[in-house]
């Protein structure tokens, strides 16, 4: 009888996640028959308002009172709403990626991107070597690793599957087809990235994420715990490591940038600091979500206070 029961539970989770997955896809089908910048005015519009009826909502507050307590309820609430079009817009983008980036990366600006950094994108394309650049949930992240392999730069990028299968499988088909090498965060995956580094190449990562076995730091001066793979790969690899991120600019363009490589905190005897390496990731993140707050994605359990809610 408990086979059976586990059996329907599953075979309803399936079918939900299919249902979501379907409504999702033939949103997004509909919008791509709308012009590309009315079509994300919309989706942005659309989110906003919906946005704060979802259960989410109540943690990205929660988050957002965490990080701000100086601002008001209707700032922090402004700033949640943001957040929602800036997610929606993220997922409506990818409907008109080749449009996004269809760009003379030589000048510099065209289009609807601007990239700062050019010069450190075009050094390591040319000359070849293992680096890592880091990034966080904020703008439209996406776009570093497309504008990565459009351009020639082998990079291989970790990301981490959505929960819904089917969406999952959808994004992973289209992440391969814009992003080049890119690698699950599943069992195996750090392999994966040293692997790319020791063939002289690059590795994207996300370091703004929850993970329980990393190392204790903080994050908007709340205890949090970050995963020390940047430090780990550089200390074995000897690399170099560069911050980029993407911006959200009003008019509807981007502002991509790619920083200098950061000088790793090393301990007297001259090893990595991985404990500190990871809190430097961290202040490097909050600066850039402290700059234009509505582009994080506040949603996301990063303090590990999920439960206390």
């Amino acid at each position: 009888m408990k086979l059976v029961v586990t059996r329907f539970v599953l075979a309803l989770r399936r079918a939900k996640n299919w249902l979501v997955a379907q409504f999702l896809f033939g949103i997004l089908a509909l919008l791509k028959l709308l012009p590309a910048r009315g079509a994300m005015r919309f989706t942005e519009r659309a989110a906003r308002m919906i946005g704060p009826h979802t259960a989410r909502h109540k943690l990205a507050l929660y988050n957002l009172k965490r990080a701000f307590p100086e601002k008001s309820e209707a700032e922090r609430e402004a700033i949640a709403r943001d957040m929602w079009g800036s997610m929606a817009l993220l997922m409506a983008e990818y409907i008109f990626v080749d449009e996004l980036v269809d760009h003379d990366l030589a000048d510099g600006d065209g289009g609807y991107l601007i990239v700062d950094g050019v010069e450190r994108f075009l050094d390591l394309r040319d000359n070849r070597r293992p680096f890592i650049v880091f990034t966080a949930h904020t703008g439209n992240f996406e776009l570093l690793p497309i504008i990565a392999a459009k351009y020639g730069l082998d990079v291989t990028a970790l990301f981490r599957p959505p929960n819904n299968p089917y969406i999952a499988e959808r994004l992973l088909s289209t992440r391969r087809a814009h992003m080049g090498n890119i690698v699950p965060s599943l069992a195996g995956a750090a392999w994966n990235l040293a692997s790319a580094l020791e063939a002289g190449n690059g590795v994207g990562l996300l370091v703004d994420q929850k993970f329980q076995k990393g190392e204790k730091t903080s994050f908007f001066g709340h205890d949090v715990h970050t995963n020390p793979l940047v430090a780990k790969l550089v200390r074995h690899f000897d690399c170099e490591v560069f911050p980029a991120r993407s911006i959200r600019l009003p008019d509807g363009r981007f502002r991509l940038e790619i920083e200098p490589a950061v000088e790793l905190p090393r301990k007297p005897d001259g090893t990595l600091d991985v404990t500190a390496t990871a809190q430097l990731l961290n202040d490097k993140v909050e600066s850039w979500v402290r700059e234009y707050p509505g582009q994080w994605q506040w949603f996301h359990d990063r303090w590990n206070i999920k439960d206390t809610l």
